[in-house]
C-alpha cells in the first residue's frame, strides 16, 4: 500500500517553528534568569524564540 502524495515529506523542515518545546522553554527562562531549579514546568510563562 504506497502513502497518499499530500502525506509526503517534502525535502524536510524547511521554515523555522515558531513554538518552542517545554525543555527549550525552560532552557531559554534560565539563560534569561527568570527561572531557578525548584521552580513549576507546568504553567511555564510565554517566551519568544531568539531571533
Amino acid at each position: 500500500m504506497s502513502q497518499h502524495r499530500s502525506l509526503r515529506a517534502t525535502g524536510g523542515m524547511s521554515s523555522k517553528r515558531s513554538v518552542l518545546k517545554r525543555f527549550e522553554r525552560v532552557e531559554l527562562l534560565k539563560k534569561r534568569g527568570l527561572w531557578k531549579e525548584g521552580d513549576r514546568v507546568v504553567g511555564l510563562r510565554k517566551t519568544k524564540p531568539e531571533a
